[in-house]
C-alpha cells in the first residue's frame, strides 16, 4: 500500500489511479494524517457485497491456519470434564 501526500496525489493523480487499478490501495494523507484510500471499483464492490456465513468462515484466520497445516482438528477437542462439584 502506497502513501501519498495530498499535493503528491494531486500532481500524480493518473499514477495513483493506475496503481489502484492494479488492486494496490493508495492512501492519501491530509495534514499529516491518513485521510482517504483510493481503490479499484472492483475491490470496492467486493467489500460491499454481502457475505454468507460459509464465505465468512472460509476467510477467517483460523481457516487459513488449518489450511496451512498450522492447526489440526485435535486442537478443538472438547474437554469432557464438568469442572468442580458445587453444593447448591
Amino acid at each position: 500500500m502506497a502513501t501519498w501526500t495530498l499535493e503528491q496525489a494531486k500532481n500524480s493523480f493518473s499514477e495513483v489511479v493506475r496503481r489502484a487499478l492494479r488492486h494496490v490501495p493508495q492512501v492519501v494523507e491530509r495534514g499529516g494524517r491518513d485521510a482517504v484510500v483510493v481503490i479499484a471499483r472492483e475491490d470496492y464492490e467486493r467489500l460491499l457485497a454481502p457475505q454468507g456465513l460459509v464465505e465468512f468462515m472460509r476467510g477467517s484466520p483460523l481457516a487459513a491456519a488449518m489450511a496451512a497445516g498450522e492447526l489440526d482438528a485435535s486442537a478443538f477437542v472438547r474437554d469432557p470434564d464438568f469442572g468442580r462439584d458445587v453444593a447448591l
